[in-house]
């Protein structure tokens, strides 16, 4: 028997994109729309090739969504560090971001 899968199954058929949480907004959005990051010694390290070990969190592209974020804590919590995490390479990274043209 061949199960199809239902709309709201947590698994990703063939041709899907995964779907993740924006940790600032609080927002869902494809994998691709948002950026990972990891903690790597107290600080805060945008995964761009995704394969950093560890927990990931989920950020939008965007100044606001980082704000909100470090605001609310959201990244000590969702990557189960204690203490704070420097956010500065991170802001560095969307700043430089932000500059490129589209």
């Amino acid at each position: 028997m061949v199960r199809r899968p239902r709309s709201g199954d947590a698994c990703v058929g063939v041709g899907e994109t995964p779907v993740r949480t924006c940790v600032g907004c609080r927002e869902r959005a494809s994998a691709g729309e948002l950026l990972r990051v990891v903690a790597r010694d107290g600080r805060l390290v945008v995964d761009e090739r995704r394969r950093l070990p560890g927990r990931g969190a989920w950020l939008h592209p965007e100044q606001g969504c980082l704000t909100k974020a470090e605001r609310r804590r959201a990244f000590a919590r969702a990557l189960r560090v204690s203490g704070t995490l420097d956010g500065g390479d991170l802001r560095r990274h969307l700043e430089q971001r932000a500059g490129e043209p589209a």
